[in-house]
């Protein structure tokens, strides 16, 4: 493994993600809290401190230590601490104005520090990995993160022109969330893990590669019709995501069959080879889950009950991707993470999942809601920021 993966930087990506556990937190007292905050404009602080804070920088950080050349680190100190004046000019504004003058100048900032970052990155990798099969699932993976922009860039045309209440400006965050998660995230953190393979000897046949690269990236791109089907569009759509879902399953299947003979070299502890099979069974639920909505019954069930699609995106996030560099951290040697932490922040999760599908389940058969839910919700999120400021106080500050 490469030596020499700046830390401080690591410290600060979980420090976001404890911020948003925060906001998160705040968010969720709203009904229980005596003083007034406008609970949109928390909302969009707390989920882009939580994409862009704690996962984008977490992962642009191992990625440029981990396939960057030594001689780089100059420019992309730089460029890492342009990102953060805009993710701390976001914190600053979102809370109190939302979607205003300086909080879209700090995130168009951040959008053009991004491409700065994915041009330097590009332009510094070390020839030693440049055939690696790890390599090409990053390089997709900066190419859809810079395609997911183009979501944030149409919101403003759209706000100005047809107004928040067009479908368009819904399908354009959906455009985002989209290719953030299953383009961006999914596949750095899949380059990442045969990285580690690789570096270990274990490397995948060139024709079974390019069979899961063509599947993955057909998957990506077909199941975005998914996050249409909300708008009651024609078959077609339908029958596209059906498709794009069913592809995406063969190619993680296909992926582990490839992978799972070598996660043997990698020597895991037991908390690390559970932190590994947590992330494969919620990836694998995440999948089906996405296959479902391919039927218009669920589709419409899924855009009607607002809990069902929030239990899913947290299910990706705090799930399947935060799940995955927790792994990865700890398996780097970059982060000491403690079943105390570990548990709290994964019973916290469990608990506020089950939480949320079953409002949502509430809602479609028109139950009534038990008095406690709440108090219950917040107490759950409550464990996974307990989990995570464990974890922080844990590293932070060690060389």
């Amino acid at each position: 493994m490469k030596e020499g993966l700046h830390k401080r930087q690591l410290q600060i990506a979980l420090l976001y993600f404890c911020i948003a556990a925060v906001l998160g937190l705040l968010l969720r007292s709203f009904s229980m809290l005596s003083f007034d905050f406008n609970y949109r404009y928390v909302v969009h602080a707390h989920s882009h401190i939580a994409l862009l804070g704690w996962v984008y920088v977490a992962l642009t950080t191992l990625l440029h230590y981990c396939f960057a050349k030594d001689t780089s680190k100059n420019t992309y100190n730089w460029i890492f601490w342009c990102t953060q004046i805009t993710l701390v000019g976001m914190l600053l504004t979102f809370p109190f104005q939302g979607y205003a003058l300086f909080s879209i100048i700090f995130s168009t900032l951040f959008l053009i520090v991004s491409y700065i970052f994915t041009y330097h990155f590009w332009k510094n990798i070390a020839p030693t990995h440049k055939k690696s099969n790890a390599l090409k699932c990053v390089k997709a993976s900066l190419v859809y993160m810079v395609v997911s922009s183009l979501g944030p860039w149409a919101l403003g045309a759209i706000m100005s022109t047809l107004g928040t209440q067009s479908i368009w400006y819904r399908l354009s965050i959906y455009f985002y969330l989209h290719f953030q998660y299953n383009g961006w995230m999914l596949l750095a953190l899949l380059g990442l893990f045969l990285f580690v393979l690789e570096q270990r000897g274990h490397i995948i046949p060139q024709k079974s590669f390019v069979l899961f690269f063509k599947a993955i990236h057909m998957g990506i791109i077909l199941t975005f019709f998914l996050s249409t089907l909300w708008t009651e569009p024609s078959t077609w759509l339908y029958v596209l995501g059906g498709v794009g879902a069913m592809v995406q399953i063969g190619a993680f299947l296909f992926f582990w069959k490839l992978t799972k003979n070598g996660v043997g070299v990698l020597f895991l502890s037991n908390l690390q080879n559970r932190l590994l099979r947590t992330v494969v069974v919620l990836i694998s639920i995440k999948i089906v889950l996405q296959f479902l909505t391919a039927m218009p019954y669920f589709a419409q069930m899924a855009a009607r009950y607002l809990d069902f699609t929030i239990g899913y995106l947290h299910l990706t996030f705090l799930g399947v991707v935060s799940l995955g560099l927790f792994f990865l951290l700890d398996l780097f040697g970059q982060f000491r993470l403690s079943y105390t932490s570990y548990l709290l922040y994964f019973l916290g999760f469990m608990l506020t999942e089950v939480l949320l599908f079953l409002k949502g389940l509430i809602a479609w058969q028109q139950w009534g809601i038990f008095s406690g839910y709440a108090t219950a919700l917040v107490f759950c999120s409550l464990l996974i920021f307990l989990g995570l400021i464990i974890m922080l106080l844990q590293n932070w500050g060690k060389p």
